[in-house]
């Protein structure tokens, strides 16, 4: 089966958010990165839960971002730490956007992927989980400044 660039998009999309929930997870009941991936490979990638199907995560790019996440994580909070202001570390912030960062971050840090991509990909992110609030605009700011560090080339 041939699968269309359309659907490859949607399959990076999904792998995305995957990774932040993912990363999220990881934080809220210190699971092993290892476990995690297992977990959603095995029980959420094109799962169906209560009738809704979860969308096809493609699996390499999760498992690129997990691994990325983890073995830079010291290296991607700093990167955030300094694209956010003085009064708000990183450990301060909502877990949520914690593991948004470190995922987008992973994807700057360690891929060839466009700058302008990824802060796109996660600021749609951001709207899913916070469709209400200022969250995206400051997902935006954060990962812009991220960008500018990390690919100062691509601007």
């Amino acid at each position: 089966m041939t699968i269309s660039n359309n659907q490859k998009r949607k399959m990076k999309s999904a792998a995305r958010l995957y990774a932040v929930q993912a990363l999220f997870q990881m934080e809220a009941i210190g699971q092993s990165v290892d476990g995690v991936i297992s977990e959603f490979e095995d029980h959420r990638f094109g799962a169906t839960y209560e009738g809704d199907e979860m969308a096809e995560g493609d699996i390499d790019t999760f498992r690129d971002l997990m691994e990325n996440a983890v073995d830079n994580q010291a290296t991607i909070d700093q990167m955030t730490d300094r694209a956010l202001v003085a009064k708000w570390p990183i450990a301060r912030i909502d877990p949520t956007l914690r593991a948004l960062f470190r995922a987008a971050g992973a994807e700057m840090v360690k891929t060839k992927t466009p700058p302008k991509v990824v802060i796109t990909e996660f600021v749609d992110i951001a709207r899913a989980f916070f469709p209400e609030g200022k969250e995206p605009k400051f997902v935006n700011a954060v990962l812009d400044h991220m960008a500018r560090e990390a690919r100062p080339d691509a601007f």
